[in-house]
């Protein structure tokens, strides 16, 4: 019954339903303790546009930079309207940002480690929608890396439709790792069991971003999506 009762509420939002995909995930004993009461979640990703993300090359442009904001702001809209729904029937919900803000306290805590207390990336491959890929992106079964993603955490529990997936589906692939300007990338496959910092290094990714920034796009904005545009997976 829970599970009729989320799937009509997430109809009446994602709309056009193309450009969407979701799924449930259990999530016991993978929160952090600031969620306790929290078990179960949603995972919803948004498809970016395939001419904005084709018109990535050696560098990002200023219509993605636009595009990602606009995606964000969306994802953050839906997911909040779609919590408040399910609180209205009887569901407990918690909707999770696409991106914190940056004057936040929760982006200063974030910087060290340049992690947040909730993984989008994990929810969504808990809910059996994709993995992640070498260079840290998540690569969704249906659009690959061409999506942003937003969760909404629930205190119902509720059935995933689909088997978590627990490792890469990469394989030998590595156009990615090849491509990346910071060259962050260690090329190793990613599994439940392997920490991000093992195959990726977030910090060059992050300062590569700054760069673009500043030099390509004339903002004082991080931004890249080289290898989104690379990736062979929905593209």
């Amino acid at each position: 019954m829970i599970n009729s009762t989320i799937h009509e509420i997430l109809k009446t939002h994602l709309i056009p339903s193309e450009n969407y995909i979701y799924g449930f995930a259990n999530l016991t004993g993978l929160l952090h303790k600031k969620f306790d009461g929290y078990s179960y979640g949603i995972s919803i990703g948004r498809k970016l546009d395939d001419s904005i993300i084709d018109g990535i090359k050696e560098a990002p442009t200023i219509e993605y930079f636009h595009h990602y904001d606009e995606i964000n702001k969306q994802l953050q809209a839906i997911s909040e309207q779609i919590a408040s729904d399910l609180n209205q029937a009887g569901i407990g919900a918690l909707a999770i940002l696409p991106t914190i803000p940056f004057s936040s306290t929760e982006f200063d805590e974030y910087l060290p480690t340049l992690r947040y207390e909730l993984s989008q990336k994990m929810v969504a491959t808990r809910a059996g929608l994709g993995w992640i890929g070498k260079t840290d992106l998540f690569i969704s079964k249906k659009f690959g890396s061409r999506l942003r993603l937003g969760s909404i955490l629930i205190d119902n529990e509720v059935e995933s439709e689909s088997k978590p997936i627990d490792k890469s589906r990469c394989g030998n692939c590595s156009i990615c790792v090849e491509k990346c300007p910071a060259q962050a990338a260690t090329g190793q496959l990613w599994d439940i069991h392997t920490d991000r910092d093992i195959f990726f290094d977030a910090f060059k990714c992050r300062e590569k971003c700054s760069e673009f920034g500043r030099t390509v796009l004339k903002i004082d904005k991080r931004i890249c999506g080289i290898c989104i545009a690379v990736c062979p997976i929905g593209g």
